[in-house]
C-alpha cells in the first residue's frame, strides 16, 4: 500500500482507517520518506544533465536514433 501525498498535512483519518482495515491485527511497518524529485535527481549530475539536455536539443531539431530494436518478447 503506497500513498503519495503533497505534504504531511494531507495525512487524515481516512488513510489511517484504510491501513487499519487492510491489515487488521497483523504486524505492520510504516516507513515515511520524502518523495524524490526524479527530474532534480537526474539533473544533479553534470554528465547526466549534459546528456539529457543534448537529447532534448536533438529532439527539438528533429534528430533521432535510427536503428533496429530487438524485441524481448520472443
Amino acid at each position: 500500500m503506497t500513498y503519495h501525498l503533497k505534504s504531511a498535512e494531507d495525512i487524515n483519518i481516512d488513510i489511517l482507517n484504510a491501513i487499519k482495515t487492510a491489515f487488521k491485527e497483523r504486524p505492520i511497518v510504516l516507513t515515511i520518506e520524502e518523495e524524490t524529485d526524479e527530474t532534480a535527481f537526474l539533473l544533479s549530475n553534470k554528465e547526466t544533465k549534459a546528456m539529457i539536455l543534448k537529447s532534448i536539443s536533438e529532439d527539438k531539431n528533429g534528430q533521432y536514433i535510427n536503428g533496429n530494436f530487438i524485441s524481448l518478447n520472443k
